[in-house]
This record gives C-alpha cells, sequence and structure tokens, in this order.
C-alpha cells in the first residue's frame, strides 16, 4: 500500500526511446547531412585559429579591444590574459576552444535572430514560443546532452548541437524585445513615406533594435562559454576536456590553470562583446 501504483505509470521513456528510433531509421541521412556541414564548419574555423601565428592573434585580439572599449589600458590588459593562457600551455586547447564557441554563436545567431523577428511579428507565435524558451533556460544544462547524444553520437558535432540548444534563447528573447522596442510613431512614419514591409525591417526595426540584439549575442557567446566544460563529456576537445580530465585524476594545479583560462577567455569575451552593445546602444538616437 506504501508503493506508489503501478498502473499509473506513464511509459514517457518508451515512448521517446520509440520516436529517437523513428528518427534514426527515418531521418538518419538528414542528420549525417547535418553532422557533416556542422563538423566541416567547425574544422574550417579551429583550423584558421591554429594556423594563424599566436602573436597575430594577440594583436588582433589588443586592436579589438582598443576599438571597442576605447581605453588605452584595454588592449594590454586584454591581451595579457589570452597570453597568460598560452603560458600555462594551452594555446592550441584556447583555440579550439574559441573555435567551438565561434560556431555555436554563429549557428545560433543563424537560428535566434529571425525567430526573434518571427516573435515580434506574431504575437500567437510568441505565445507559442515563450514557454519553450522558458523551459530551455531553466532546463539544467546537462539535460541537452541527451538530444545531442541520440542524434550524432560522441564528438563535436553533438558539443555544437548541445551548446547550440543552451545558448539559443537569449538571442531570440533580445531580438524581440529589440524590434517590439521600437517606437510606434517611427514605423508610422516610415509606412507614411511608402516603405515595404521589409524596408521597415531591415532600414528602420534591425538597425533601432541592433543594440538589443547586440546584448543577445553578448549573452549567448556567454551561455556557450559556459557549456564548454559540459561538451567535453561528449567528446570536445578544448579547455573543457583538461578541466574533466583534472576532476578524473584529481590533479588540482591542472585543474585550476585550466579552470583558470577559461575564466580569462570569458572575462575576454564578456567585456568586448558588451563593450560592442554599449556604444551602439549610445550611438542611437536619445542613446
Amino acid at each position: 500500500m506504501t508503493e506508489f501504483p503501478v498502473f499509473l505509470r506513464i511509459p514517457v521513456a518508451d515512448w521517446v526511446d520509440g520516436l529517437v528510433s523513428w528518427i534514426v531509421a527515418n531521418l538518419g541521412s538528414v542528420l549525417d547531412a547535418i553532422g557533416s556541414v556542422l563538423l566541416t564548419v567547425l574544422l574550417a574555423i579551429e583550423r584558421l585559429l591554429l594556423w594563424i601565428p599566436w602573436f597575430v592573434i594577440l594583436v588582433f585580439v589588443a586592436f579589438l579591444a582598443w576599438y571597442a572599449l576605447r581605453k588605452w589600458w584595454a588592449a594590454p590588459l586584454m591581451a595579457s590574459f589570452l597570453l597568460l593562457i598560452g603560458t600555462f600551455g594551452y594555446w592550441d586547447l584556447a583555440m579550439m576552444t574559441l573555435a567551438l564557441i565561434i560556431a555555436a554563436v554563429l549557428l545560433s545567431l543563424a537560428i535566434g535572430i529571425p525567430t526573434g523577428i518571427l516573435m515580434a511579428r506574431s504575437d500567437g507565435f510568441a505565445r507559442l514560443l515563450r514557454p519553450i524558451l522558458d523551459a530551455m533556460q531553466t532546463m539544467p544544462s546537462f539535460v541537452y546532452l541527451i538530444p545531442a547524444l541520440m542524434f550524432f553520437g560522441l564528438g563535436k558535432v553533438p558539443a555544437v548541437f548541445a551548446t547550440v540548444i543552451y545558448a539559443v534563447p537569449p538571442v531570440i528573447r533580445l531580438s524581440n524585445v529589440g524590434i517590439r522596442g521600437v517606437p510606434a510613431s517611427v514605423v508610422e512614419a516610415a509606412q507614411a513615406f511608402g516603405a515595404t514591409s521589409r524596408q521597415i525591417l531591415f532600414e528602420v526595426q534591425l538597425p533601432l533594435a541592433f543594440p538589443s540584439i547586440m546584448v543577445g549575442v553578448n549573452q549567448t557567446t556567454m551561455m556557450a562559454l559556459a557549456m564548454v566544460v559540459i561538451a567535453s563529456m561528449i567528446g570536445a576537445r578544448g579547455l573543457g576536456m583538461e578541466v574533466l580530465l583534472a576532476i578524473n585524476r584529481i590533479e588540482v594545479g591542472r585543474g585550476f590553470e585550466a579552470g583558470l583560462s577559461i575564466v580569462l577567455l570569458a572575462i575576454l569575451i564578456d567585456r568586448i562583446t558588451h563593450a560592442f552593445a554599449s556604444r551602439q546602444g549610445h550611438s542611437q538616437p536619445g542613446g
């Protein structure tokens, strides 16, 4: 009497297994094609970052930091963060991690910005998608490894896939908020001058919503970086793998160096992307 009745059990696991089996059997070629494209893009970015000399990347990061922050100390400080990662012996792993982040963020933006535009243009679609985004943002990040493993197995591709699922909600939300925040008077003025719906979107709404979208890019990038350690559990090489190995082998020093490298990379990316978002916000009329 104290045990939960068996007849009330809902066989969700069996349903999910059946759905996955059907998808793999009927859409396996589609998944293979998607995986092949993702892997090609990721490896191309990774090879490019590893091919570029380390000092060239340092100079580029220094220039980017100065241009974004417009402070004299930004260039040497941000470059020193990257240099410190190299002194730990993690330069190549940092570039692999950065390649994973870039690929995941590019894919997240390709999915997120158009989806945010659709949300802004359709209240019904927004109401449908909002609880899904809430679930995606509240679900434990480890859960995202499950669909990635089911469809793509182990390796870099499922790591990108899981990272995209985890990181895409902020850019969708903030694209939607940015476009909805464009003053109605501005849109009405564009309509009065005979602008088409497409012209209003690309020449009025998106430019004015750009600061909000850039904040979404910043948040998506940071969430992608936060997924790095977890993605290493399904075969993604990089700094996350070093943290995982250090934990498994109880190598505190190695784990500290790898963890500090991730923190430095996070600070560098966050400061630069946040500065770009802030500059765009101040450059808008009334900003």
